[in-house]
């Protein structure tokens, strides 16, 4: 197509019919992951090759988002109301539909290097054609499996009289991938690069704009402005908020943060939150429940526990809505720049944000600018704000006004003019946040279209190849000044289990399983051990499970790890922090043990001893032998009397009745998962004879109101049974 990119559809069902013309009927489609695929064409195509046999198709991609489907019928009665809400409008993905019904055709193959923790633990099909990647490597396995089409949505906007395309959520992939199409489309390869408009997105910036002829076809109608798909928060639970408040000490003021989506990384944004604006009583909890006496070392080291002055940035493959919250409270306020003269005296201290004489007198002696500016250097001093706007330069002349100034700042009379006439009050285009891809509640969308363009620019978003790894390459920053945007960095990601060696186990079970994927987390593992002050903190939940169902989540050994031992670093439970780096293979035994619920360490510390992994005499010591749940609780009570710790600090979704039924819910699962407690819970519920009418508005959302069947009638007597049991009703 050359320079006639991109042909405009306003119907998928046509780009198609072209994109079959053009590349054949075997098609390699990739799809963005999570937010990003362009769903009407997703699913055009996918439809398309069902109705027609003789049509190869294969998708690779990651993260197929899906409705929230309820397990139990009691489940889907909860959720079904919530979801008619809040997913009005999304349209469903096909292939995924079919995915679940086992009845995608034999023509159409689904690859997928990452999904939702546990989507696909029985799904055979996604089992077997699940490819593990990096996320880094990502783009070139797509490219080796043959990729020949790929799609996402984008949106657009007018930026000096031209429309502009921007990637917005989902950079993070497509960027490579289109790259390396490119280059085989030179090749004589045929190819499609396909937009699909969607101005429900926010306009975001950084490597995410693009001019329209970067796609070979652009799909734009208003039908397909449709709904984003919004992840509901999840509630925050006290182990998820000792984790968070354990790794919250960790970070160093100046430094650099990466978090991923979920309760945990939630719990650690509220920690930095509680320490930087309500700082003494964020010191008196530490205190009060003997963290800093126990993991003090640890903390001092290489974190703190005063409120931020110099702040943080964000350097993250995922942009979470905490972000948006560290932002608010002044957490996240440290700035980087694209440029590493700038980057490198701002390190050291030498310029601010406001603008002196001294930050052009830095920029000289550092080398970014020649004494004798050339065009370069002035566009350079504009582009940052060290100029001020409405200066115009032509050879070797400084044009302010009427007023022509000799661009010879070794001469002190123009270095004078220089000063008086052109320097600009603050350094512009600095960044909070380098992300790769966001995915959240749609308020988070929302809160991203309502930001200034000046506050949304602030927000870089870019290439894993530039987040996730410090590797240079030509189209992104170099290694140093990576290295120097990311001083300090705290790379926090979640794990499901930690071994009594140090291996960290996140995407896998023993038998092979795929559980959700490696992602970025060992990009990010590594990333801590090359940075010289960077550390890799994992937080795992110590136990899942409750009562006789409990299990450890730190275990002896494994069949199966995602990191392995040797990359080993800081490891946070719910009950403290080990800090494994460079530790003998004893001293890593007896800190995760110092981490371990108490109903498992003694078990797991004859283990160590019988493998001759510790010494026969070795007692924990006492102080760590009261890691309860029932502790937990009672630490944290006197803090949540005082409005700390609520369920959902960032806020929620679900309704007041909906928060209440989903609790009884869940208390009611836990409790129906273990023998006695279900046959006494059941029995209980059997003697209920009278509906309280506090319990009617629940049951009424519940549609059991009035039970029609005596399966009805038993579901009713268990709903009310489980609001008794939390006092509810």
């Amino acid at each position: 197509m050359g320079n006639d990119r991109p042909v405009h559809y306003q119907d998928a069902e046509k780009c198609v019919d072209d994109i079959i013309s053009k590349v054949g009927k075997k098609i390699v489609l990739g799809l963005p992951l999570g937010l990003g695929k362009p769903n009407e064409f997703a699913n055009a195509i996918y439809l398309r090759a069902k109705a027609d046999p003789s049509i190869e198709l294969v998708i690779c991609t990651a993260l197929s988002l899906e409705r929230p489907k309820g397990a139990s019928d009691l489940e889907q009665r909860f959720l079904g109301p919530f979801v008619e809400r809040m997913f009005s409008g999304y349209v469903d993905l096909e292939y995924m539909k079919d995915l679940r019904k086992k009845a995608l055709p034999p023509n159409v193959e689904l690859r997928e290097f990452y999904c939702k923790a546990g989507a696909y633990v029985n799904v055979d099909a996604a089992q077997q054609n699940y490819i593990s990647s990096n996320y880094t490597h990502a783009w070139r396995d797509t490219i080796d499996n043959g990729v020949n089409v790929v799609a996402q949505i984008v949106c657009k906007k007018e930026i000096d009289g031209q429309t502009m395309f921007s990637m917005s959520c989902n950079p993070e992939v497509s960027l490579d991938i289109a790259d390396a199409m490119r280059d085989l489309e030179k090749k004589g390869h045929k190819i499609a690069i396909v937009a699909q408009v969607n101005q429900n997105l926010p306009f975001m910036y950084g490597d995410a704009v693009l001019a329209p002829d970067a796609y070979d076809m652009v799909i734009d109608t208003p039908d397909y402005y449709s709904r984003l798909f919004g992840a509901p928060k999840m509630s925050i639970t006290t182990p998820d908020y000792m984790i968070g408040m354990y790794a919250s000490t960790l970070i160093k003021d100046g430094g650099t943060l990466q978090i991923g989506i979920g309760s945990l990384g939630d719990a650690l944004c509220y920690g930095l939150i509680m320490r930087q604006m309500h700082n003494n009583d964020y010191q008196r909890f530490l205190s009060d429940t003997g963290i800093l006496d126990k993991f003090g070392g640890a903390i001092e080291k290489i974190g703190g526990v005063e409120a931020l002055d110099e702040g943080i940035v964000g350097s993250t493959e995922m942009l979470v809505d905490g972000y948006l919250h560290l932002i608010k409270s002044g957490v996240v306020k440290r700035k980087t720049y694209n440029n590493i003269h700038l980057q490198r005296l701002a390190n050291e201290g030498k310029i601010k944000d406001k603008v002196t004489p001294k930050t052009l007198e830095y920029l000289i002696e550092e080398g970014a600018v020649r004494p004798q500016l050339t065009e370069d250097d002035f566009n350079f001093l504009c582009e940052f704000g060290i100029f001020r706007d409405g200066l115009t330069y032509k050879d070797g002349v400084i044009q302010c006004g009427e007023q022509l100034i000799p661009a010879d700042l070794g001469d002190p009379a123009s270095m004078d003019a220089v000063i008086n006439s052109c320097l600009g009050d603050e350094l512009k285009n600095g960044i909070l946040i380098h992300g790769g891809f966001f995915l959240g509640p749609e308020g988070f969308y929302k809160e991203l279209r309502e930001m200034s363009e000046e506050d949304r620019k602030k927000i870089f978003m870019t290439s894993v190849l530039n987040v996730n790894q410090l590797y240079a390459n030509n189209r992104y920053a170099s290694e140093e000044l990576k290295a120097l945007q990311r001083r300090r960095g705290r790379f926090v990601n979640a794990c499901l289990m930690v071994t009594l060696s140090g291996a960290v186990v996140s995407d896998g079970l023993e038998n092979g399983q795929m559980v959700s994927g490696v992602g970025g987390q060992y990009n990010f593992v590594s990333q801590a051990h090359a940075l010289h002050d960077g550390r890799s903190i994992l937080m795992c939940k110590g136990v899942r499970g409750s009562g006789k169902s409990a299990v450890s989540n730190i275990v002896f050994n494994y069949g199966h790890v995602t990191i392995p031992r040797h990359l080993r670093d800081f490891v946070i439970t719910e009950y403290g922090i080990a800090d494994l780096r460079g530790k003998m293979d004893k001293e890593i035994i007896m800190q995760l043990l110092n981490i371990t619920d108490s109903r498992f360490q003694e078990g797991l510390l004859q283990k160590a001893k019988e493998s001759h992994k510790i010494p026969n005499d070795y007692e924990i010591p006492d102080r760590f032998k009261n890691n309860t749940p029932e502790r937990l609780e009672e630490d944290i009570a006197l803090f949540k009397e005082k409005g700390f710790f609520p369920p959902f600090p960032f806020g929620t979704d679900f309704t007041e009745e909906e928060l209440t039924i989903g609790k009884a819910l869940k208390g009611l699962k836990a409790q129906m998962s273990e023998g006695m407690g279900k046959i006494a819970g059941l029995g209980k519920a059997i003697t209920i004879r009278t509906i309280p009418p506090a319990a009617m508005p629940y049951l009424k959302r519940l549609g059991l109101d009035e039970p029609k069947s005596a399966k009805e009638k038993m579901m009713q007597k268990l709903v009310v049974y489980a609001l008794m049991s939390q006092g509810s009703v």
